[in-house]
């Protein structure tokens, strides 16, 4: 699926950091000998928490709803003006259960499928529990589709009803009349009364509640069967059109149990929700799993308010993606440049790098502003969806907060790798969460081959397409499913996991020899005056081999600085080619970027922020 609005980054304004507390460490107050007693405490105690056990997600539901109910659960600002909202799990999951009552009972959309499409909003929960636990099948499909991609995927998934946001009305109003199999469109935050077809979201609650209240329990007496098809979700299609995967209660209730040994969450952590919710990757991790846990879920509002509204509501944890890591990373650090402390910070993180190898952890005391500026409680940093740069994962860890990385894909419903908080690799993907288990198809002489994933949470398969079904998912001798990922990549010795490439982005050369454009990648990103980079193989007439090619996006914030303003094109051009040059000094000859290419306008990419390739090698 093609996305017809580039994501962007914003300009994260920080305030200028004065790192007192850096400058004056002697003043920090820590009890040194408590510390040293937990640190002795803790030891030679197994570090993997008490795993849990769940089957499907009513079973989750069930227990969240008696054991949490008088938690927060979402935080959303309605209204700009004024403060976050406070849900509690009482008031979330009785939205879900009157929902879940009049759909099935009043507007007959028992076992239907269901479109889920708009903005990450507290109605799209309600929304997507309901589905999990009785209603239907949920379609979520992402809000930044041209209308005709919408319609399409409409048609594709046989769906009888759209709950939509109020931003997306104008499209489904164009579209509403190709739509003859649609039963309701159903307005999130909307009081409207059934009118044909329209009707509001509020009004089914409302409805709902007083079915509830007259006796109506038959919703929750709804039993799921763990291998029920209860989600639908069209891949984002980075290399390919976009396929339906089929997923079943089981898989969504296998990710929480996968997270419990690795990650320890209870009611007191709080998820900053800023990635689109119709990826699996935040609708199971950073929906399901706190819910699971009595977390609480801060819904951000929007890109550009990320750092106020990380400071109005100091979640504990954070999904991201490698491109929003890395831009925090760098405003951060070109901030503390600008306060001329870059040199006493990067000291101390040494010196409390020393002291908490032996039990002495001060990290929060000492970078303390840091802390308050992403809200103060951040413990949590997870990414995932891409690699990232090892070093920035190991800046996140050097100032104090737990840098995690999961690895999976909308075919394992994300899970299949996770870092242990307990027991940090920087630079990997994780290693196999406990109810998965990975391998490396034909290993070259370096370890490195096509990464197989056996997992309880991989999908059923491709909607209406055994074929490639088949394709991607073989079993073996002993009835095990293994699916052929599409990364290539290596185990260590620790079972931890490295990707070092997509099999279908991997570059050939005459003499068989493998470069995967991820690595060099990588090493562009080090180039500040590269703001982002995709590297291919090019065909050029007259050439056997193909050329790597860089297409650049240049950092001309970063380039003005350092050389000046109204650069012309040519001159431009000229910096960033002088810098891979001496960056291809660093890469073994067959892998040098030999073409450049600068590029004027965005990249077309996934709402996980991945640069769609094929998309980009298509562009004249």
């Amino acid at each position: 699926m093609r996305i017809l609005k580039d994501f962007k980054i914003p300009d994260f304004k920080f305030p200028k950091f004065k790192m007192k507390n850096v400058e004056n460490i002697d003043e920090v107050k820590v009890d040194y000998e408590a510390l040293k007693k937990k640190n002795n405490d803790e030891k030679g105690k197994s570090k993997y928490h008490e795993q849990t056990h769940y089957k499907t997600m009513k079973e989750i539901f069930i227990r969240s709803r008696e054991k949490f109910a008088n938690e927060v659960c979402i935080l959303e600002k309605f209204n700009p003006k004024e403060p976050f909202k406070e849900i509690t799990y009482k008031e979330f999951t009785d939205d879900v259960i009157a929902l879940g009552t009049a759909l099935t009972n009043k507007y007959n959309l028992k076992d239907e499928r269901v479109i889920i499409i708009g903005e990450n909003t507290y109605d799209w929960y309600v929304s997507y529990m309901a589905m999990l636990c009785g209603v239907g099948i949920a379609v979520p499909v992402d809000k930044e589709l041209p209308s005709n991609e919408i319609e399409n995927v409409i048609e594709r998934s046989k769906a009888t009803a759209i709950i939509y946001s109020g931003k997306k009305k104008e499209v489904i109003k164009k579209i509403q009349d190709n739509l003859p199999r649609i039963k309701y469109f159903i307005q999130m935050n909307s009081d409207e009364k059934l009118v044909g077809r329209d009707v509001g979201f509020n009004t089914i609650i409302n409805e709902g509640k007083e079915m509830v209240n007259s006796g109506d329990d038959s919703f929750m007496k709804i039993e799921i069967d763990p291998e029920e098809f209860k989600v639908l979700i069209f891949t984002s299609g980075t290399t390919s059109n976009a396929k339906g995967v089929m997923i079943c209660n089981r898989n969504l209730a296998e990710n929480v149990n996968a997270v419990s040994p690795y990650v320890k969450l209870d009611e007191n952590d709080r998820f900053f929700s800023v990635l689109p919710l119709h990826h699996t990757y935040e609708s199971s991790i950073g929906f399901l799993l706190p819910f699971a846990n009595g977390s609480s879920i801060a819904v951000c509002q929007g890109l550009k308010y990320i750092v106020p509204n990380l400071k109005e509501t100091s979640p504990t944890a954070m999904l991201a993606v490698p491109l929003l890591i890395e831009s925090l990373y760098k405003k951060i650090n070109a901030t503390i440049e600008k306060s001329g402390k870059a040199g006493l910070v990067n000291s101390m993180i040494h010196v409390t790098n020393a002291l908490k190898s032996v039990g002495v952890d001060i990290k929060k005391k000492v970078f303390a502003e840091i802390y308050e500026n992403l809200g103060g409680k951040l413990r949590i940093l997870v990414s995932a969806a891409a690699p990232i740069d090892a070093k920035i994962g190991k800046w996140v860890q050097d100032i104090g907060i737990s840098f995690l990385q999961g690895y999976g894909l909308t075919e394992t419903a994300p899970i299949a790798a996770l870092t242990p908080e307990f027991e940090p690799k920087v630079g990997s993907a994780g290693k196999a969460v406990v109810c998965a288990e990975l391998k490396i198809d034909n290993p070259n002489e370096n370890g490195e081959g096509e990464v197989l994933i056996k997992s309880e949470t991989l999908m059923i398969g491709y909607y209406e397409d055994k074929e490639a079904t088949d394709e991607v998912i073989k079993v073996d001798e002993e009835g095990n499913r293994w699916f052929n990922s599409g990364d290539v990549g290596y185990l260590d010795e620790d079972g931890f996991l490295f990707i070092t490439g997509r099999s279908k982005n991997v570059i050939v050369t005459q003499n068989g020899k493998n470069i995967y454009p991820e690595e060099i990648e990588l090493m562009l990103g080090n180039i500040p005056e590269i703001k982002e980079c995709m590297v291919y193989g090019k065909e050029v007439e007259g050439e056997k081999e193909l050329v790597i090619s860089a297409k650049v996006i240049p950092n001309y914030e970063e380039i003005e600085e350092k050389y000046g303003k109204d650069l012309s094109d040519d001159k431009i051009y000229d910096i960033i080619w002088e810098k891979i040059k001496e960056m291809n000094h660093k890469l073994t000859s067959y892998k040098a970027v030999k073409n450049l290419e600068i590029k004027k306008d965005e990249f077309v990419k996934t709402t996980t922020m991945k640069i769609k390739r094929y998309a980009e090698i298509a562009k004249k």
